[in-house]
């Protein structure tokens, strides 16, 4: 892994000199900026049980639904479409390196983000002559269950990357692959189907894997071993099967 800050520092400047990725950035705040000024207009007619911190990260799944597969989509499909991945990995590097440089700009990235929305509460803790606007404990919570889970949804996007030689198909199956885990584990939690006795395993695998509860957990300030065990082992399989996909399209080509 000797390479492996090299190939990082050279991802993170290629990302930085990326017009889409300011355009993904500029969207990115434009749309949570947009869920913010709501939720403070809904806490300005009426109050709310809520905190704005709990409900801001209600509606984390929709920036990840485009965010991601922006990040991702380019990072390996783009090489080898290009032709650019073999004639890199004929230099003293390995797969695992450049997948795991690849991921981890993404992800710096992606927190970075989200660590810049902290200046909408920094601007309503200036101005709001309310403390119970600003709950730290929800809020703390919150960035810390988007920095967990962020581990995840960017390896699945790295994964779908790796899949196809095209960027946008690569960005239509990381789509699909985050809204089968996040959405499609929540209606699968809610089926009667999974209630019998016999699948009884399969309700306990699926109650685990509820995102939507780690993220209830998480900003009530429960922090539980076993949703970080779930993100890390989900983020290695990820990244696992990313290096296996790209080694064997490199065996085939």
């Amino acid at each position: 892994m000797k390479h492996f800050p090299t190939l990082l520092s050279h991802e993170l400047r290629m990302l930085l000199v990326s017009p889409s990725t300011y355009i993904a950035g500029t969207a990115f705040l434009f749309f949570m900026g947009f869920i913010f000024t709501g939720i403070l207009e809904s806490y300005a007619k009426a109050a709310q049980d809520a905190s704005p911190a709990t409900v801001f990260f209600d509606v984390f799944w929709l920036p990840v639904f485009f965010i991601v597969p922006l990040l991702t989509m380019k990072c390996l499909a783009e090489e080898r479409r290009l032709g650019t991945i073999e004639t890199l990995l004929t230099t003293p590097v390995t797969t695992t390196e450049v997948v795991l440089g690849k991921y981890a700009a993404a992800y710096a990235l992606y927190v970075a983000l989200w660590g810049a929305t902290g200046g909408f509460f920094y601007i309503l803790q200036k101005f709001s002559s309310d403390p119970r606007l600003l709950d730290r404990g929800p809020l703390f919570g919150g960035y810390l269950f988007v920095a967990v889970s962020g581990l995840l949804f960017i390896a699945v996007g790295v994964f779908a990357s790796s899949l196809s030689r095209n960027q946008a198909v690569a960005g239509i199956l990381a789509f699909i692959m985050l809204a089968g885990l996040i959405i499609g584990g929540r209606w699968l939690g809610e089926a009667t189907f999974l209630n019998r006795e016999i699948l009884a395993p399969a309700k306990a695998i699926v109650d685990y894997a509820q995102i939507f509860n780690h993220r209830d957990d998480f900003t009530r300030g429960v922090i539980d071993a076993r949703h970080l065990l779930f993100y890390a082992s989900g983020t290695v399989l990820a990244l696992i099967f990313s290096i296996l996909s790209v080694e064997a399209k490199l065996l085939h080509s």
